[in-house]
């Protein structure tokens, strides 16, 4: 086993990682996206060679479950045979409507390329761990604010054309800003990050840099002689505020969006996760209503494009009858749900199962993000939620608005976990004064009282 199989890491294509339902490995097409015979090939593969589920990840990969050594190899030998080039080292990623979406302020491609090739040049690959990454969010109608990085350029307009914002450690509302720069200042200072990131090793990220490092980085340009950065000149385009985070903040990428020359078409993944012989049928659908190309979207998705305008509609109505998600509505797009048992030799609840019921019984009061976690380590939200049922030795525990690594407030058996999120519920409606959001209905009642309430037979 090599170092990239252990617990953490990121399980390429070239090196899976072993879960409880066997290996899994994670690919992301350096095209952006796929056609729909290539997903179908590739789903294939998944059932000739692992368990038969694929995923989308919070970051827009591709995993494929339930393989062995064995399978493992010959999966990648299909991949390779099916001319699938895969990125590999450092991840610079950008949106997934990139370079066709007419509201965004510049394509992040040209520039995520450059930053590729510097990163390569400077031997950082290699000295770098497997989650560092790097964001080249242009903006638009779906854009990256949700997705952590260690170094993230935001797209921005001025008076002299677009800039780049750049910011360090964290994602769209918690980032530290450094510079508004151009495009040839931003890959350098992105470079420059990095740089010193893998000079605190290979688990360091840029949260660890120091903040006299931050203030170097802040000055870089002043200190090349170039054009002055700008940290503060335009506060009122960060990811957060005004004109970058008017369009895209926070949507998700289901429905429908207006691209050039045509419509896509996002469909979510139920938790991310869905049968390949699924996805086959979809795709198969796809192909005969003329889409060109399926791409990956962070949150769980699949964007189809390239599908006349007028089959849209066809094509969503297919998806909903396979069980995807197909409206940002779909109180499945609030759970955030990891597999859990029996897929997962960590979990100790079955997740999906708790997930289905609850998404099924108590959709009006989801209005906030339900995480539930197989175990303590909370892979699929580890942030904090709402409400948190995460596995343990004494069952299903509770943990109200803090991580899966939480100490629960209470537990009821793991097989009546949705009976009890169930009660929760119940004492929402009967409590939420008129206007109010279940949410804040939560936070009014406090940990004590919902934890009482979850335990109630």
């Amino acid at each position: 086993m090599n170092a990239f199989s252990r617990r953490g890491a990121c399980p390429a294509l070239s090196a899976p990682m072993q879960t409880g339902d066997g290996l899994l490995v994670r690919l992301n097409p350096a095209a952006g996206g796929l056609t729909p015979k290539l997903l179908i090939s590739l789903a294939e593969s998944a059932l000739r060679h692992g368990n038969g589920i694929m995923e989308v990840t919070a970051r827009g990969s591709l995993q494929i479950r339930g393989l062995t050594a064995e399978s493992a190899e010959l999966l990648a030998a299909e991949v390779d045979a099916l001319g699938i080039a895969v990125r590999t080292g450092v991840p610079v990623e950008t949106g997934p409507l990139a370079g066709i979406d007419p509201r965004e302020i510049a394509d992040p491609r040209p520039l995520a390329e450059r930053i590729r090739v510097a990163i390569e040049d400077a031997g950082l690959t290699p000295r770098l761990g497997p989650k560092v990454s790097v964001v080249v969010d242009g903006g638009g109608q779906l854009t990256l604010d949700g997705v952590t990085a260690d170094v993230r350029l935001n797209a921005v307009r001025d008076d002299e054309g677009v800039l780049w914002t750049v910011f360090v450690a964290g994602d769209g509302q918690s980032a530290k800003q450094l510079a508004t720069v151009e495009d040839d200042a931003a890959r350098d200072i992105t470079v420059a990050a990095l740089r010193m990131v893998a000079e605190k090793g290979r688990d360091a990220h840029a949260r660890d840099l120091s903040e006299r490092q931050l203030a170097s980085l802040a000055g870089w340009l002043c200190l090349t002689g170039l054009r002055e950065a700008r940290p503060s000149v335009l506060p009122d385009i960060s990811p957060a505020r005004g004109e970058r985070g008017a369009v895209g903040r926070n949507r998700r990428p289901i429905g429908f969006f207006n691209v050039s020359h045509a419509t896509a078409l996002g469909i979510g993944l139920p938790y991310g996760s869905m049968p390949a012989d699924k996805i086959i049928a979809l795709a198969r659908h796809a192909l005969t209503l003329g889409t060109t190309e399926i791409r990956l979207a962070p949150g769980r998705a699949l964007l189809f494009v390239g599908q006349p305008d007028a089959v849209c509609t066809s094509l969503q109505a297919a998806a909903t009858t396979l069980g995807f998600v197909t409206s940002p509505s779909d109180p499945r797009t609030r759970i955030a749900a990891c597999p859990g048992t029996p897929a997962c030799a960590s979990g100790r609840i079955a997740t999906r199962d708790i997930a289905e019921t609850i998404a099924a019984e108590n959709a009006d009061i989801l209005d906030f993000t339900l995480h539930i976690s197989g175990c303590a380590k909370g892979c699929a939200h580890p942030g904090p939620a709402a409400l948190t049922i995460v596995g343990g030795e004494n069952g299903a525990g509770l943990v109200v608005n803090a991580t899966a690594k939480a100490l629960p407030a209470g537990y009821r058996p793991g097989y009546d976990a949705a009976r009890g999120i169930g009660r929760v519920a119940a004492a929402i409606r009967s409590a939420r004064s008129q206007g109010e959001t279940a949410a804040a209905c939560l936070t009014r009642l406090g940990p004590a009282a919902i934890a009482e309430t979850y335990q109630q037979e």
